[in-house]
């Protein structure tokens, strides 16, 4: 009952900030939040990219020729592969993950219930690769119940957690497990997933935004010292620590989410490693990018309200601007949804000036601002990333749909995941779904 009050708390705060400022603000004070806000985080990411590209990145060698990081010790990596109905992928990914370089590598695929030929196919893979191992679960058990598993039979103190359908890049192994070999605080780093389906207009612009918005967003956290979130599809974690905050929680509808924070809570460090390329499948239809975003949207609002009383104590104020962001930005969506409440009131009955919001299409010169913004943004991520990934350039067309695309989805996931998941009575155990996995795959 308490935590069903403290939800609703919570909501009515977040709703509520906006119905407040319409209140003591004018509806054209709220539009200028509406409009400034994301041009305020552009900034943001493209000084904190910049920055860690100028204090970092640009000194590392890459390319063909770049000999992958030494390992002190040569300690051995387990990847983990949990699958679930990855027949058509799954064997590409097995395929990648033993074509690694660095030597001393092990391969537990986790075959979660599936109900195609799945088992089989790993299984045939076995008996051909002495270093590839497969753990079979009677039904579907969820994807933190399956890396679970994999971690209690895995060998080695770093371990590598990738999906069913991603192909590893041949050092991926060897760059994600040298911070942690190098630095004993690093309970986890995150690598750079890129997408590799791209023929549709909405995989196009996930090209872009995987670079754009998602890498530089990583490199600013990882300037500030704290990471919202490991990337799910391939990250690495240090044994010990996973073994400190109680492994993967399996009520959480995106594990990857909860376990970045409750690393950072017990005060480990995750690193992010642009070098650590990971070719991944991204959905390629409306229907299947909806289903995604909202997972993510449900997934960040539960981490969120789980973790928000923990970390009011100062040993956690680290987290603090982590939590912040998140709460101004879905402050954000709501103050978006009243806006255009405002509006469309505003044809119909005539509002007391502070409610009046003119119109929804801003100022020539705010319009010019952020198109300018999200034009710079993309050319600093594209100059930063093109070394990763041949024609990143040609991405800059389709980026320019990305405000309208992918914003307006982000503000309605956010307003309906985050009342759905402050008002339910308990969390069930989180089980797979077959993602869309795009209309082409092709192998990079």
């Amino acid at each position: 009952m308490t935590e069903r009050l403290l939800a609703l708390l919570i909501l009515c705060l977040v709703a509520g900030a906006p119905l407040g400022a319409a209140l003591l603000w004018t509806g054209n004070l709220i539009l200028d939040f509406v409009f400034f806000y994301p041009l305020f985080m552009s900034g943001l990411w493209m000084f904190g990219g910049l920055y860690y590209w100028l204090h970092w990145e640009r000194r590392w060698a890459w390319g063909p020729q770049a000999a992958p990081p030494y390992l002190k010790g040569q300690p051995w990596i387990t990847i983990l592969i949990p699958c679930h109905n990855e027949a058509r992928h799954g064997g590409d990914t097995v395929r990648s993950a033993l074509g690694q370089r660095y030597p001393r590598v092990e391969v537990i695929a986790i075959n979660d219930g599936s109900t195609d030929g799945t088992g089989a196919m790993l299984e045939e893979l076995a008996e051909s690769h002495p270093r590839l191992r497969v753990i079979h679960l009677a039904r579907n058990q969820g994807k933190a119940m399956a890396l679970r598993m994999g971690a209690l039979a895995a060998r080695g103190e770093y371990l590598i957690c990738i999906d069913g359908d991603a192909i590893l890049e041949r050092d991926a192994a060897a760059y994600l497990a040298a911070p942690m070999v190098h630095h004993p605080r690093v309970g986890a780093v995150t690598g750079n997933p890129r997408v590799r389906t791209r023929s549709t207009l909405i995989g196009r612009i996930q090209v872009g935004e995987f670079s754009s918005i998602v890498g530089l967003i990583k490199r600013t956290q990882r300037v500030y010292g704290q990471i919202f979130t490991v990337s799910g599809v391939v990250a690495a974690f240090r044994r010990r620590a996973l073994d400190q905050v109680g492994y993967w929680s399996l009520d959480m509808v995106t594990e990857d989410i909860d376990i970045s924070w409750k690393l950072q809570r017990d005060h480990w460090s995750i690193f992010f490693e642009p070098r650590a390329l990971c070719w991944i499948l991204m959905p390629e239809t409306l229907r299947g990018l909806w289903k995604q975003r909202l997972r993510w949207a449900q997934g960040g609002a539960e981490v969120f309200l789980k973790n928000i009383p923990g970390i009011r104590a100062w040993p956690h104020h680290r987290l603090w601007p982590m939590a912040l962001e998140y709460c101004i930005s879905t402050i954000w969506s709501f103050a978006v949804a009243l806006s255009l409440i405002l509006w469309m009131a505003g044809l119909i009955v005539d509002l007391p000036g502070r409610l009046h919001v003119e119109a929804l299409v801003p100022p020539a010169f705010t319009g010019m601002v952020l198109a300018t913004a999200c034009l710079l943004q993309a050319c600093i991520s594209v100059f930063i990333d093109h070394r990763y990934e041949r024609g990143l350039f040609r991405s800059l067309y389709w980026v320019i749909w990305y405000p309208l695309a992918y914003w307006l989805i982000g503000l309605l996931t956010t307003l309906w995941a985050f009342p759905r998941v402050m008002l339910r009575r308990h969390r069930a155990r989180a089980r797979w779904e077959s993602p869309d996995r795009g209309i082409k795959a092709p192998t990079p």
